[in-house]
């Protein structure tokens, strides 16, 4: 009698929360579908980024890099700049450009003394995350767990939960958080949970999609 009591509450949950599950597993399908034909219109974004990096341990610190992001998507070729114009409240040079399979950084603005990155070659869906990726691109380097809608100011945005499927990544990113304007195929936010008190949270507003980039918007001239 005892063992049949025990077993009947959890029947009832299970047949309550089997249509939950149910329907987030087509907001899931729903929202990679949205993603699929967004991508297809996807060619450029420029956006201002905000990047803060928190350390809860052992000691809390934050460290906040501000400036303009440009990615492009043509003819199956990425690129991707990061123009840091301000760090901890100070003007700052740093530039990170993604193109050809190959992450180069500077702080001087010289491509000259840009320093090469080549081992970054395999992780070209990561810097893309969020940016022109198609649902499949998404499922094919993470697992994705669909968590509801949320507004961002005044835009309705999907939030996914991902796990990357690459252990290596994993290793290094245990989880990232999303918020994605699906019907553009570009993120509003993210969350890197890097571990052991380390995260980063990447914000982006003030977007143009599919406009001309300028023309120093993939390399380090000023």
């Amino acid at each position: 009698m005892k063992s049949r009591n025990l077993i009947l509450p959890f029947a009832l949950l299970a047949i309550l929360f089997a249509p939950l599950s149910s329907a987030r597993a087509q907001d899931k399908a729903s929202v990679l579908a949205r993603l699929d034909a967004a991508a297809r219109d996807f060619h450029t974004a420029s956006a201002s980024f905000k990047f803060d990096s928190i350390q809860t341990d052992p000691i809390p610190d934050t460290d906040v890099k501000t400036g303009v992001t440009y990615y492009e998507r043509i003819d199956g070729r990425f690129r991707w700049g990061a123009h840091v114009l301000q760090h901890n409240s100070r003007p700052s040079e740093k530039t990170y450009i993604f193109s050809a399979g190959t992450l180069r950084v500077s702080d001087t603005g010289k491509e000259a003394d840009a320093r090469s990155y080549t081992q970054f070659a395999k992780y070209e869906g990561y810097f893309a995350l969020g940016f022109g990726a198609s649902g499949r691109e998404l499922q094919e380097q993470w697992s994705v767990r669909y968590l509801g809608k949320e507004k961002i100011g005044e835009v309705e945005t999907d939030k996914l939960e991902l796990i990357a499927k690459d252990p290596q990544v994993r290793k290094n990113i245990p989880k990232v958080t999303v918020w994605m304007d699906t019907a553009h195929a570009v993120s509003l936010k993210l969350i890197f949970d890097e571990g052991e008190g380390q995260s980063m949270i990447c914000t982006y507003t003030n977007f143009h999609l599919n406009q001309p980039l300028p023309k120093t918007a993939f390399t380090f001239d000023k």
